[in-house]
């Protein structure tokens, strides 16, 4: 028997690197929806709206972090869902990647998803539906494409984060699930060079570029009342091939 939809109830979501992209799009696709959204980003706020309230964050900042988190604390009491979107990236050889461009990665990508969760978890304890995690991994991690190492090795032990958290908040009905985007029209795919990005694609099971839909579709699954039984897992989009 199939359901009749019915509206959502309205969540108290948090999102990091809302200024653009994807982190952008998600924040207003929440709106739209009628959640309540808290967006950081190391920029000013790009979205005007009044269930929105931006902080100024770098995610690798740990008194950045708890700070946007207590905005959340004292505006909203509670938090239902986190989605970590934040990231930098670098695609270069090896033997041209300076150890900074590496350190900044690991810091941006690893210890920012790590700290957001860390302090989320505790608010999301205190939600009535259920918590929830979404981080951003890549399929650059299973693609192993040459030229990101540094980039897929961060975004790897982001699943490994991802696994682990999972195990770890589950006595608080708290899922945490990863994804790994292709890419998509965005500030961040623009950076990567034309040859590489049509190897990327060449080498998907579906070979095409992603639509930002896409992306917000497996998010809304993710982050539903109906994926309440599936945590730990992390998502490739377009079939990512060894």
């Amino acid at each position: 028997m199939i359901e009749s939809p019915q509206s959502e109830s309205p969540r108290v979501v948090a999102i990091t690197g809302t200024r653009k992209g994807i982190g952008k799009a998600l924040a207003e696709h929440f709106l739209a929806k009628g959640h309540t959204v808290f967006g950081c980003s190391r920029g000013d706020a790009s979205i005007a709206n009044a269930n929105y309230q931006h902080v100024c964050a770098d995610v690798a900042d740990e008194t950045h972090i708890k700070q946007f988190f207590k905005t959340v604390r004292q505006s909203a009491g509670h938090l239902d869902i986190l989605i970590n979107n934040a990231a930098s990236a670098s695609m270069n050889h090896l033997l041209l990647t300076p150890r900074q461009t590496f350190s900044s990665l690991l810091e941006t990508n690893v210890v920012g998803t790590f700290l957001c969760c860390r302090e989320a978890a505790k608010l999301l304890k205190k939600s009535k539906t259920g918590g929830r995690i979404v981080n951003f991994s890549s399929i650059a991690v299973p693609m192993r494409l040459e030229g990101a190492s540094a980039y897929a090795a961060s975004k790897a032990a982001v699943v490994n984060l991802t696994e682990i958290m999972s195990k770890e908040l589950a006595a608080y009905d708290i899922t945490v699930n990863a994804i790994g985007p292709t890419p998509v029209p965005s500030s961040m795919s623009r950076t990567v060079p034309s040859d590489t990005m049509k190897q990327l694609i060449e080498r998907q099971t579906i070979k095409r570029m992603g639509h930002m839909d896409d992306v917000l579709h497996l998010v809304d699954f993710l982050v539903s009342p109906k994926s309440s039984f599936i945590t730990g897992q992390t998502i490739y989009l377009g079939g990512a091939l060894q």
